[in-house]
């Protein structure tokens, strides 16, 4: 069990045990039966703890079916689900996956929550990586902007991916007393990644 596995099920334990379901969760956990995975993601009436264990299990495991489920849970106003389902969307391989997080990143009604999108496109590096971080980075560059972290977020995903169309975005970001210093870095990087 690697450790954002294990940190998953730390987590659901305790919300199926708040919900009087430990003997489920305990099942679930245990089960290496992906049909029986995959049935949690469709059928009714399950809780969002049992669907987010079946998600994380087959993302993690390279199976399709559990894409969007993952999906939502990237969007999901709990961060701890965000950095899980992050997680299993990385290792799963779905060729949609890069488009999915570039439309959550670049979502200006849902920029709250486009933080863990964006750290998901920087470790992708897929095609839509460099234009959805600019994207989002752009339109949250305005003064007093709220969602600072995920500004910060795209400069240093865009640091990391040292594409040379960021540059002036990134020079832009300069003066910005938050983005400044990571703005710095990661022009510094650029044409070295």
């Amino acid at each position: 069990m690697d450790e954002e596995f294990r940190s998953l099920a730390d987590r659901l334990a305790d919300e199926a045990h708040a919900a009087g379901e430990s003997a489920a969760f305990r099942a679930l956990l245990a089960t290496d039966d992906e049909e029986a995975l995959a049935r949690v993601l469709v059928e009714r009436e399950r809780p969002l703890w049992a669907r987010e264990m079946a998600a994380f299990r087959l993302g993690c495991g390279g199976d399709r079916r559990a894409f969007e489920a993952l999906v939502l849970l990237l969007n999901h106003r709990d961060p701890e689900r965000c950095v899980s389902a992050a997680h299993a969307l990385a290792r799963l391989g779905d060729p949609r996956t890069p488009r999915a997080a570039a439309a959550l990143a670049t979502n200006s009604l849902r920029t709250a929550y486009a933080l863990h999108p964006v750290r998901l496109l920087t470790a992708l590096r897929a095609p839509e990586s460099v234009p959805a971080l600019m994207s989002t980075l752009e339109r949250l560059l305005a003064p007093g902007d709220p969602h600072w972290r995920v500004a910060l977020a795209c400069v240093e995903g865009l640091g990391r991916l040292g594409d040379e169309r960021a540059r002036p975005l990134l020079e832009t970001a300069l003066p910005h007393p938050r983005l400044g210093g990571a703005a710095r870095d990661a022009l510094g990087r650029l044409g070295a990644a």
